[in-house]
């Protein structure tokens, strides 16, 4: 079975991205690919570079507080260029409640500060497999 792609991302004028390379750093030891796009990158950057890696799933960091607009601007880009079959995750310093609108919006589950990275790892594995049981 191949790998799992994962594009990270840190969209924004957020400078802090070490959480961003703890991530990408647990989900390759985890056997994932990914993909780091590095700081300041629009939507449009990072739903482009998702279409262009084929991923499977885009990790938004976001810690700058614009999470109700980033969120649903790369949701729509992918849905735009037909790859709403990509999984949006992420996290960052956002509200419970605006989790659960970006979740009713179609994002997947979003993580706060002080999530284990393993709790992240086994989601994306089990959307994963999920989705591979849907399409065979």
């Amino acid at each position: 079975m191949r790998p799992i792609r994962v594009l990270v991302a840190k969209p924004g004028l957020d400078g802090h991205d070490r959480g961003a390379k703890v991530v990408a750093a647990s989900l390759r030891d985890a056997g994932m690919e990914v993909i780091y796009t590095g700081l300041h990158q629009t939507p449009e950057m990072i739903a482009t570079a998702a279409v262009q890696e084929d991923v499977d799933v885009v990790g938004l960091s976001i810690l700058s507080g614009a999470h109700m607009t980033l969120f649903p601007r790369v949701l729509d880009l992918l849905k735009e260029q037909g790859r709403d079959d990509i999984l949006i995750t992420g996290g960052g310093i956002i509200p419970k409640e605006d989790m659960e609108a970006l979740h009713a919006l179609g994002t997947g589950k979003l993580f706060g500060p002080g999530t284990p990275t393993s709790e992240l790892v086994e989601y994306i594995k089990a959307w994963f497999d999920e989705r591979s049981h849907q399409e065979a």
